[in-house]
């Protein structure tokens, strides 16, 4: 490896490290001018300098000799012009490398199956990056010039990152040679020696900034100093260490690792409290490309590298980045239903495909994605800089927009709902990202889990983003603390709180549910692909004290603190059943309306049940039904009524998730109390049926049957099938075409896995009449060579 020789004029002591030079002291070759022909015999002061240093280097100038000085860096050869001529004049700088530690080589031991990346848990990173974590030791090779002499020869490592390195920010680091390691500081000491070979063991910060560091070996002797050139490939890239327990992220469960960090596969849950649906994620994040597209990501945030030590602050800027409104970043959100000059959310599979379109078209944002997408993504990033991380979907998930805590529903006079007015919406899920560290900016005790946010909703600090917040503050109802807690909250544990518009424009609070919103939050169980109910951590149980102390905590730092009425009678109950699973698509629905009379005494109830076509955000889109009824109940008696919703009348209002609305308020004659309720409910689409079909074995074919039964009467049209599968096959669109009513339909898709070991294969239809339909099958591939022997 050439090395580059520094002038001695240029060299700087730094503090402990006498043969460090300053990264901004470049060598310059000065331009040649024409000397005077009277000063020929005059010594320079190089010349000078070189004679006293060492006589036997120094040649005496003679009249033929060129005088002009030289800064000799082994970059840039002075004498080109000669050797064109076939002349190759003698030079001090060869006699100068002769006498200097040069570098010839690194060899950062990047072997997939070497100690290095098995230490470091980064040997699935589909890369020959050398890619490590912070706060553990690696070991890398350097051959020198000569046999290393700790007596009389200094080395010491260099490692700069980011556009403007600096040693008092963490982004240009000195690695001195020390002959015992210690912990939380950057060090490197020799632990084997071969001839011209040394080993080094190396340690890093636990705090130390990630990214991709220039690596370059800095040597002095006697007779000069000499820094090894940067070769891209000795770059370094740092991420952060769960395994490592002084870093931030440190997650003490080896089970809880292997999920949240290495498992690049998941589960991503939707639909509505009562009618749960799940699909396969690839998330993907040792995919080739995919650390280069999330170090990518923080390079176009704008933001300082010398904060991406911090993981709140990398988890702040990366909610912001995966959206697109205010930074062009990974996504650009739609929820119109039109998704003609793009992707519609629901096709896809993994983050892969997104990243990667991100990167390559250098930033430009990719089209659609929802909640889930941004979300699934933003799991993917996390995962792959190191930091713990899990999707999690809530449902009934409140959206509140004047950050009174509260989700306020305004009804007229008729107490049929003002749809102008009700901003706050209630999503039937709504889907984000938590992530694991400690929370050195809170006081202790909330670190762990931090809820995060891409999907944009709400700005924060002026740019869409939301989070870290800390689950434990977001359980006790402390909205005050950072960052975020407050919106959170509101998410998972606000009351819902309806207000009747009265003669004057004036509204009167007439009615509060305390039990209508954040219902089973889940999450991809540790292990296994069950779904995991984590609700517990974000609020205590339903109607308890603890629970009750929260939402007034939380709701002393909200808009309308004085929201709650004093106790009244209530002795009459509303709710909606719906027996099993729910209704299918291109089938009437059916549900029953259950009004309970608990006192002694007859009952009278007008009822106002009004149907809503919504998307899955809570946003109205069509009223599709409408009915009024008085019903008269018993003492102590419980009324069952019938509704049902007919396939014709919904049929050509559905939009993406198939999600409706029902609304039912009514007032009881003899008390003036009011009783209301909202139901969500979706209509269940078919799964997509695959198998495999042949032995999968790695580099050789195989194929998988897709079939699918259309279960509405019309014609599909345009249908679109989307197959992906990491180490099986790359995401790939297949335009089908139309698909008859009630028509069977299969294709066959072939490819070659490139990966063993247990893989999975995801498949999504997509079309305008329909969608959300998906499938997955477990393919379990064989290594080449073990299928030989």
């Amino acid at each position: 490896m050439p090395a580059e020789i520094h002038a001695a004029r240029d060299r700087s002591a730094v503090g402990r490290f006498p043969t460090v030079t300053f990264p901004f002291v470049e060598d310059v070759e000065e331009e040649k001018e024409e000397q005077p022909k009277s000063d020929v015999n005059q010594e320079s002061a190089c010349q000078q300098w070189l004679r006293k240093a060492c006589s036997c280097c120094y040649k005496q100038p003679s009249d033929d000799d060129d005088l002009t000085e030289t800064v000799v860096t082994g970059v840039d050869d002075p004498d080109k012009e000669d050797e064109a001529n076939g002349e190759k004049p003698e030079t001090e700088e060869g006699n100068l490398n002769e006498l200097l530690l040069n570098v010839r080589s690194i060899d950062l031991i990047k072997s997939k199956t070497g100690e290095n990346l098995v230490e470091h848990h980064t040997n699935l990173y589909q890369s020959d990056k050398f890619i490590i974590r912070r706060g553990q030791t690696f070991q890398m090779w350097i051959t020198l010039s000569r046999p290393f002499d700790p007596q009389i020869d200094k080395l010491h490592l260099e490692l700069k990152t980011g556009p403007l390195p600096a040693v008092a920010k963490g982004t240009h680091v000195i690695v001195p040679l020390v002959e015992e390691l210690e912990d939380n500081r950057w060090e490197a000491t020799v632990v084997k020696q071969e001839d011209n070979r040394i080993k080094l063991s190396v340690n890093s910060l636990p705090t130390a900034v990630i990214g991709g560091y220039q690596l370059t070996v800095e040597t002095s002797c006697a007779n000069g100093q000499a820094t090894s050139e940067h070769d891209p490939a000795n770059d370094i890239y740092m991420l952060f260490n769960p395994w490592c327990e002084d870093d931030s992220v440190f997650m003490d469960s080896e089970e809880e690792r292997q999920e949240y960090v290495l498992n690049d596969v998941g589960r991503i849950y939707y639909g509505t409290q009562h009618q749960i649906g799940e699909r396969t994620w690839d998330y993907g994040q040792f995919n080739d490309g995919i650390l280069a597209a999330c170090l990518f990501l923080l390079e176009r945030s704008q933001t300082s590298n010398s904060g991406w030590g911090d993981p709140v602050n990398v988890a702040r800027i990366i909610s912001a980045m995966v959206n697109s409104p205010d930074d062009l970043g990974v996504l650009e959100g739609n929820w119109s239903g039109n998704y003609s000059l793009g992707t519609s959310p629901t096709v896809w599979s993994g983050s892969v495909e997104i990243l990667q379109q991100y990167h390559k078209n250098k930033g430009i944002p990719v089209k659609y994605g929802q909640c889930w997408v941004f979300a699934g993504v933003f799991t993917t990033v996390l995962r792959c800089l190191g930091i713990p991380a899990r999707t999690v979907t809530n449902f009934s998930s409140a959206h509140d927009t004047d950050v009174s805590l509260t989700t306020d529903v305004y009804l007229d006079e008729e107490m049929e709902p003002i749809t102008h007015l009700n901003a706050d919406s209630i999503w039937n899920f709504h889907v984000w990202t938590d992530c694991w560290m400690a929370r050195p900016d809170l006081p202790p005790g909330y670190g762990g889990w931090q809820t995060v946010d891409a999907t944009p909703q709400e700005t924060s600090q002026g740019t869409f983003r939301c989070g870290p917040a800390s689950l434990t503050a977001i359980r006790n109802g402390q909205v005050y603390l950072k960052h975020d807690s407050a919106f959170v909250f509101a998410e998972v544990n606000s009351d819902k709180i309806y207000w009747q518009k009265n003669k004057d424009g004036t509204f009167s609070q007439i009615y509060s549910e305390k039990n209508t919103v954040g219902h089973s939050i889940s999450t991809k169980a540790v292990g296994s692909d069950k779904r995991q109910d984590i609700t517990d951590l974000y609020k205590h149980p339903e109607g308890s004290e603890e629970e009750r102390i929260a939402v007034e905590t939380a709701c002393r730092y909200g808009s309308k603190a004085a929201a709650y009425l004093s106790p009244m009678t209530e002795d009459v109950t509303l709710e909606v059943i719906m027996v099993g699973d729910g209704p299918k698509m291109g089938e009437d629905a059916e549900l029953t309306i259950r009004l309970r009379n608990i006192s002694s005494e007859r009952r009278t109830v007008t009822l106002h049940s009004q149907l809503a076509v919504m998307y899955y955000t809570g946003v109205h889109k069509a009223t599709v039904k409408k009915d009024k009824v008085d019903e008269e109940i018993l003492p102590n008696g419980e009324n069952d009524l019938a509704w049902m919703l007919e396939y014709n009348v919904y049929k050509d209002q559905l939009i993406d998730q198939a999600a409706l609305m029902l609304t039912l308020s009514g007032r009881v004659r003899e008390t003036q109390q009011v009783v209301a309720t909202q139901f969500s409910f979706r209509l269940r689409t078919p799964d997509l049926v695959i198998k495999p079909i042949g032995k999968a074995v790695v580099g050789e074919k195989m194929a998988v049957e897709i079939s699918f039964t259309n279960p509405l009467p019309q014609v599909l049209k345009a249908v679109i099938f989307h197959v992906e599968g990491i180490g099986l096959l790359p995401g790939k669109k297949i335009e089908f075409g139309d698909i008859g009513r009630h028509a069977f339909v299969s294709l066959m898709q072939h490819f070659v896995p490139s990966l063993p070991g247990p893989r999975k294969l995801l498949a999504s239809l997509d079309c305008k009449q329909l969608t959300q339909v998906h499938g997955v099958s477990d393919i379990t591939v064989e290594d080449k060579s073990s299928v030989a022997s």
